[in-house]
């Protein structure tokens, strides 16, 4: 079964095109190892929660919105292996313009619980 990886991004407004053109680049390098499918949203409808939300939940900052992204992996096997060879992969070294603080970013692993799709 299908594995997902999932992130949440607080991004400046000001470097959607950016953050679009990085989101392409990468997404060439995981389609090369493995992924099946990447998919990046940027926040339309956030409301604001009573208790959290997505702003909330990655600290965004005024001027900021909020990247919700997943990629789909054939499984968690092809994900760890894959993964190994990306973090070694010198076209996704980080640079100091990345268009988005990185130590606000959301990310785990999940399994697929439901998928009305399949």
């Amino acid at each position: 079964m299908s594995y997902i990886d999932g992130f949440v991004i607080p991004v400046p407004t000001d470097k959607k095109e950016a953050y679009r053109d990085m989101a392409a680049k990468a997404a060439s390098v995981f389609t090369e190892y493995g992924a099946t499918r990447i998919v990046e949203c940027w926040g339309d409808d956030l409301p604001e929660g009573k208790i959290t939300d997505f702003k909330g939940a990655v600290k965004a900052e005024e001027g900021e919105n909020v990247v919700f992204s997943w990629i789909v992996w054939p499984s968690k096997t092809v994900r760890d292996e894959a993964n190994k060879k990306i973090m070694e992969d010198p076209r996704m070294k980080m640079s100091d313009d990345m268009p988005f603080d990185g130590k606000r970013l959301i990310y785990g692993g999940f399994e697929i619980l439901l998928d009305s799709g399949a």
